[in-house]
């Protein structure tokens, strides 16, 4: 059997990094980890390939070559994956789809010959018992929530590392909050299920095999889920693991934000080179919080929660959300007011949307408050909702969070902010320097220090930085080169969005 597995392509998004992908010469910021692994659960002898196509082209000879394709993808690959149907169809090659987009809306696909629903580890064998009698169902979905230790590693052969700016590994699956919003305890359930330690080490140990030196993403719904196992067994297996490879890796993950109440978790992580988290602040607003349930951030001083984060060695980023029915017309300066203050340089600010399955949506179905699926993409102006706010009062708002926090002066102050706060544990060995960051560098001088307009601000951070905390220097670059992409995103999701209003008006 020849199976070819393919990742459509992502939109220009803020989460895409695409415009800061290209000052390292990177074409995608993490790997298909969800495929790689899917490819190890298929029998040794097939043939595989796979084709991400945020890094290389997909071709008809592609798809002729397979026996079956498999195809993996969020939401806000729809665009993508109705292409590539299209073009298996043409083609006459039978097509496998499953993961997120599929699992929680396979019913608006055409023309798909296997729907693998749910978690593979349920689903998948089920699908290839029956493949090898040859009667393969068109659905297979299972509820199921099955333990993770069985997982196989990925199959790491199947891609070119050096295409992505960072590589990407899973520890556990589930979040023990319930944010009406969220579709992940629909995804991955409630209870986090977490693997070994011994299986952990045999992660990083594939990834090091592989040649890869730099940052590692734990792909985890809420990392912290089991702090317990976390600080009991896994944290202290990893950081030795560090210790005798010399620190190869540093890591970034996903948290609420009671990390901060927890000295002894925040010391264990940054140990073990957590240098990066990022979390879902939502709102500074306490009615929007308790509407949306979200549990952790209700009852706190948030902005001192984020600098005890950066005090301990985090860079935070944040996620936020505008549009709840709770929020009073002031809650776009309280959003600027919050991030500027917080010194959450990377801040990705999104309109509310309601994705299926979760309480929320059913609470809008009821309501008859629904209009559309959303798009995947909270960025790019889309609610598929009716809002209680007056919608152009929500639009106008949210453009001009966008145009506020990702101006030059905005932004480089925000990261002015959090290096004041940052304080990285010394125990942490810098990262060896490779050709791609003094590329970067470079680069970042170019068209940020000369051709961008802020340049003033940029010079201003750069030199600062270099003179009074040299440590962070690279890190100032790193987040000065983020912030022109969020700034490009910005300029071409407003200036669509206008264009939509003109011509619809």
């Amino acid at each position: 059997m020849k199976i070819l597995l393919v990742y459509p392509s992502y939109p220009d998004t803020f989460w895409s990094f695409r415009h800061a992908l290209r000052f390292i010469s990177k074409k995608a910021a993490f790997p298909p980890l969800g495929l790689l692994t899917v490819a190890s659960m298929l029998p040794g002898e097939w043939k595989k390939k796979l084709i991400d196509m945020n890094v290389n082209d997909l071709t008809d000879e592609d798809i002729k070559w397979a026996d079956y394709v498999f195809i993996s993808a969020m939401v806000v690959q729809r665009d993508s994956v109705k292409e590539v149907l299209s073009r298996c169809k043409a083609l006459n090659t039978k097509t496998v789809c499953g993961g997120p987009l599929f699992t929680t809306g396979y019913d608006e696909f055409v023309g798909v010959d296997h729907f693998v629903l749910g978690e593979a580890e349920s689903t998948l064998p089920l699908f290839m018992v029956d493949l090898d009698k040859g009667e393969a169902k068109h659905l297979y979905e299972s509820d199921e929530k099955p333990p993770v230790d069985n997982t196989p590693l990925p199959m790491w052969s199947l891609i070119d590392i050096n295409q992505y700016s960072s590589l990407a590994i899973q520890y556990s699956r589930g979040c023990p909050f319930d944010c009406e919003f969220c579709d992940i305890i629909i995804l991955n359930g409630h209870i986090p299920r977490t693997k070994q330690k011994e299986q952990m080490l045999a992660e990083l140990d594939a990834v090091y095999e592989t040649g890869w030196r730099g940052g590692v993403f734990i792909v985890d719904d809420n990392f912290i889920g089991n702090k317990k196992k976390l600080k009991a067994e896994t944290l202290p297996a990893i950081i030795e693991w560090q210790k005798q490879k010399k620190h190869p890796f540093s890591f970034f993950t996903e948290v609420s934000i009671n990390l901060s109440d927890d000295e002894q978790l925040m010391r264990l992580m940054a140990e073990a080179r957590f240098d990066r988290i990022f979390i879902g602040i939502e709102t500074p607003n306490e009615d929007s919080l308790t509407e949306c349930n979200k549990l952790p951030n209700k009852g706190r001083d948030l902005a001192r929660a984020v600098k005890i984060l950066q005090n301990n060695g985090f860079e935070v980023q944040g996620g936020f959300i505008v549009g709840f029915d709770s929020d009073p017309a002031s809650i776009f300066r309280s959003q600027i007011n919050f991030i500027q203050k917080s010194g959450i340089v990377t801040a990705m600010v999104g309109l509310l949307n309601a994705p299926r399955g979760t309480r929320l949506y059913h609470r809008l179905k009821k309501e008859n408050r629904l209009l559309k699926d959303i798009t995947g993409d909270n960025t790019d102006y889309s609610i598929n909702f009716i809002p209680k706010m007056n919608y152009e009062t929500l639009i106008n708002g949210y453009r001009n969070i966008l145009h506020t926090i990702y101006s030059p002066k905005h932004y480089y102050e925000r990261v002015k902010t959090f290096l004041r706060e940052y304080n990285p544990p010394k125990v942490n060995k810098a990262p060896q320097l490779r050709f791609h960051h003094i590329e970067g560098l470079f680069k970042s001088i170019w068209f940020l220090g000369i051709k961008e307009k802020g340049r003033r601000y940029y010079w201003r951070l750069i030199l600062s930085t270099l003179f009074k905390k040299p440590r962070a220097f690279p890190l100032s670059v790193s987040l000065s080169v983020f912030g022109f992409h969020f700034r490009k995103v910005a300029e071409r999701l407003n200036t669509n969005q206008l264009e939509d209003v003109t011509s619809s008006g």
